[in-house]
């Protein structure tokens, strides 16, 4: 079929459209208009945490359908309260309310909102190469993407370095980042700041900015920042959350909690459902002042029947247990693709959240950008579907549902290989 053929009423929102139709998803895979099967090794855009069209979802949607699937805002059904007390129980203290929106951008935006209104202040600051969102306040500090040509961001948007040990932003680490990143982006915020530090929104990992992985003791040390400053920590756990990267929620392995959470893509299972979690003090002191945040699918019943369904296979399944010894092998078979092939730099990551850097030179370090877009191609031709991340640099970002199986692993590699190597189909 014809690109044209199918796209000519669509506004173009960032990259081309794929020139396929996808017609069904089932687990890992994807199946094209003309017949083909195609590992998603990108989770349908990190949603698809359970696999593609799992039964427990399918199930959960037909449920809401022969009960409610929309209501007010002011009202509330029976699977909004159980989400929110299964969610605030896998939590730790004091993170105790919860409000459901759609989306992680909605979901950062309120958290932003929530920050400001408790602390008194309007500053925000946040990470070169981060990803929140493309609504005004989480696209202000949303580093990675998307910032030319629209104009003033949000006044008080402030950025300190990413941790970036591949490509240190301060020409200082190699390989292994030493923090001194944070304690010069410190120093530059207490420069140019006006004294109005409302909170520091981080990723644990940044996904969309090319999968850069933090030291051990960074978000300790982001904690203890924020404690001196009197500025709220908000962790955005959109991408790593409910099992992604081999824990339930990435702070756990730092024993640091944040402020407020933001969830997303992985709470949904590819339905639009997401979520911001806040401490007692910051929702009570948020509430006396008057908080507002309201949309016309705030606490949507359908939307909480599947975020049950999706926790509830996370947990008794122990995916999250799952996605570490995955996650391990995955790497390990990344890692020896790695000693094949000089156009992969870097392999890093945790559990089923990887990333590959492509180079055009593994001794300088040259992204290579036409060499990702031609092995993306080759890699979707094979039967293999991965994306794009990085910003300006040329990573794949490597996650699979977190139901993939070892074969499925497996298959992925050889593909790649292939790829790389410009070779036939591994399967004939």
């Amino acid at each position: 079929m014809e690109q044209q053929s199918f796209d000519r009423h669509l506004l173009h929102y960032g990259r081309d459209f794929l020139n396929q139709l996808i017609i069904r998803a089932d687990g890992s895979y994807l199946f094209t208009a003309d017949g083909r099967a195609v590992l998603d090794f990108s989770s349908g855009q990190m949603c698809a945490t359970i696999g593609h069209n799992h039964p427990k979802i399918v199930e959960a949607m037909a449920r809401a359908g022969r009960t409610v699937v929309h209501l007010e805002s002011t009202m509330l059904s029976p699977d909004v309260i159980a989400l929110a007390e299964t969610l605030c129980d896998l939590l730790p203290e004091p993170l105790n309310k919860v409000q459901f929106l759609n989306t992680g951008g909605e979901a950062n935006e309120a958290a932003l909102k929530l920050a400001k209104i408790a602390t008194g202040r309007f500053e925000i600051i946040g990470i070169a190469g981060s990803w929140h969102g493309t609504t005004t306040g989480a696209a202000s500090v949303t580093y990675a993407h998307g910032r030319k040509k629209y104009g003033p961001m949000m006044p008080g948007s402030l950025a300190i370095p990413s941790p970036d040990a591949y490509r240190c932003p301060i020409r200082r680490c190699k390989n292994q980042c030493d923090m001194a990143c944070l304690d010069v982006g410190f120093d530059m915020i207490d420069a140019c700041s006006v004294g109005e530090e409302a909170a520091l929104i981080v990723e644990p990992i940044q996904s969309a900015g090319g999968v850069v992985v933090p030291p051990k003791g960074y978000l300790g040390r982001v904690r203890d920042y924020c404690d001196q400053r009197g500025m709220l920590l908000v962790l955005d756990e959109s991408q790593t959350g409910l099992g992604r990267v081999g824990e339930l929620f990435a702070f756990s392995s730092e024993n640091v909690v944040p402020d407020i959470l933001t969830l997303s893509k992985t709470l949904g299972g590819g339905i639009p459902l997401s979520a911001v979690v806040a401490s007692d003090d910051v929702a009570d002191t948020a509430r006396e002042r008057g908080f507002s945040h309201y949309t016309s699918h705030t606490s949507d019943p359908l939307t909480a029947t599947v975020g049950l369904a999706v926790l509830g296979v996370i947990v008794s399944e122990q995916l999250a247990e799952r996605a570490a010894a995955m996650g391990d092998y995955l790497c390990e078979s990344l890692l020896e693709l790695q000693k094949r092939h000089e156009a992969i730099g870097d392999v890093r990551g945790r559990g089923l959240l990887l990333g590959v850097e492509i180079v055009a030179d593994r001794s300088t370090r040259e992204p290579g950008y036409e060499l990702i877009k031609a092995l993306t191609a080759r890699c979707f031709a094979l039967g293999l579907n991965v994306n794009q991340v990085g910003g300006p640099h040329a990573v794949w970002r490597i996650a699979p549902p977190l139901t993939v199986s070892r074969d499925e692993i497996d298959q992925a590699i050889e593909i790649m290989d292939q790829a790389f190597k410009g070779g036939p189909h591994p399967h004939g």
